[in-house]
């Protein structure tokens, strides 16, 4: 099954946007900018899986509840909203066939260009 749209994530992308939770970098920073694997690990020890996937575009049904696996497609630090995670997000989503979050990724990046 194809990967899907995380919902309660772009619901709360939204959120940080609309309360300038936002870092507007460029495109090729996120690869600097993403949380690591020690940090992501930090993060769902402290908050959980669930508040972890909330900073996921995308769910994949196949993989395995409550993995790292099951969640794809990131797009922030676990405190904003990043322009670099959303632009390259909504590349790679459009290359592999996933239209809705690539639709999703191109309205959160015109409503951060929009403010």
């Amino acid at each position: 099954m194809a990967t899907k749209l995380n919902k309660k994530s772009l619901a709360q992308a939204r959120r940080l946007i609309k309360d300038g939770k936002v870092q507007r970098d460029t495109r090729d920073d996120w690869s600097e900018h993403a949380p690591s694997a020690e940090q992501e690990n930090k993060f769902i020890e402290k908050n959980g899986f669930a508040e972890f996937s909330h900073w996921h575009l995308g769910l994949d049904p196949d993989a395995s509840d409550g993995t790292k696996g099951s969640v794809t497609f990131p797009f922030g630090d676990f405190k904003k909203v990043h322009r670099c995670a959303i632009v390259s997000l909504e590349s790679r989503a459009a290359q592999h066939g996933h239209d809705d979050i690539a639709a999703a990724a191109k309205k959160l990046l015109e409503e951060i260009d929009a403010e």
